[in-house]
């Protein structure tokens, strides 16, 4: 008995130390951070997730400030970003013009823009 509870433990102890080894890391974080090992290739030196969100943020933040200043003209393709509902207002509620078939009024920056349902282009803009 006394042989058997010590070849169950010799097994189970070489068992579980091969199992760690391979449930490390399959390369040197710190050797990563230098610049060496088989990280340097291609796609490899990603930022971490922190990076990831604060990079996300900062191109958003770009793009709003960008469409801020964006020039309104009868004819130009409204962009994708302001066709949401959250941008979209009733004619009623502010004094427009009754809108047409497939038409609809948008409030961005100020600005009331009637916009064609089918291909997104603007057909008049009021600023107020």
């Amino acid at each position: 008995m006394k042989k058997f509870f010590i070849i169950l433990i010799l097994g189970s102890t070489t068992i579980f130390s091969s199992m760690a080894s391979f449930a490390g890391p399959h390369f040197d974080r710190d050797e990563a951070q230098r610049g060496g090992g088989w990280q340097n290739g291609r796609g490899f030196d990603r930022p971490d997730g922190e990076n990831r969100q604060r990079e996300r943020r900062m191109r958003e933040e770009r793009g709003v400030e960008r469409l801020k200043q964006h020039r309104w003209q009868a004819g130009y393709v409204m962009p994708q970003h302001y066709r949401g509902n959250g941008y979209k207002v009733d004619y009623k509620d502010n004094n427009l013009p009754k809108p047409g078939r497939n038409q609809q009024w948008y409030k961005i920056n100020n600005d009331f823009i009637l916009v064609n349902a089918d291909d997104n282009s603007i057909i008049r803009i009021m600023g107020f």
